[in-house]
């Protein structure tokens, strides 16, 4: 029943910026750390940002600096803003969040559908 649901990929220049969403809803309790991961195509999937319920933030050392995670707990969403984006940057990227439910009270592991991301000229 809880899921995320992302917004915001699409096809962008080298150089530009894109704003990622991801919106968390069902019968929750409260969500703790919330992370974006990403793929980039025939590679594996690596961790890009995480922020917990407190905003302490991590971030990969090849976004760090030009990438920003944060979080709306009114909005029950998490955002990834995305600068200086690079071809390198090209990937599905995927929300991840640990999720306490209502009925029954219990944690789940929830992940987004993915969004595909493409940084090209």
């Amino acid at each position: 029943q809880v899921q995320l649901v992302e917004s915001g990929g699409g096809l962008v220049q080298p150089g530009g910026s894109l704003r990622l969403s991801c919106a968390a809803s069902g019968s929750i309790l409260s969500i703790g750390t919330m992370d974006w991961y990403r793929q980039p195509p025939g590679k594996e999937r690596e961790l890009v940002a995480a922020i917990t319920g407190g905003g302490r933030r991590n971030y990969a050392d090849s976004v760090k600096g030009r990438f920003t995670i944060s979080r709306d707990d009114a909005k029950k969403t998490v955002y990834l803003q995305m600068n200086s984006l690079k071809p390198e940057d090209t990937a599905v990227y995927s929300c991840h969040a640990v999720i306490t439910t209502l009925s029954p009270v219990r944690p789940l592991e929830v992940w987004g559908q993915g969004t595909l991301v493409t940084v090209s000229s």
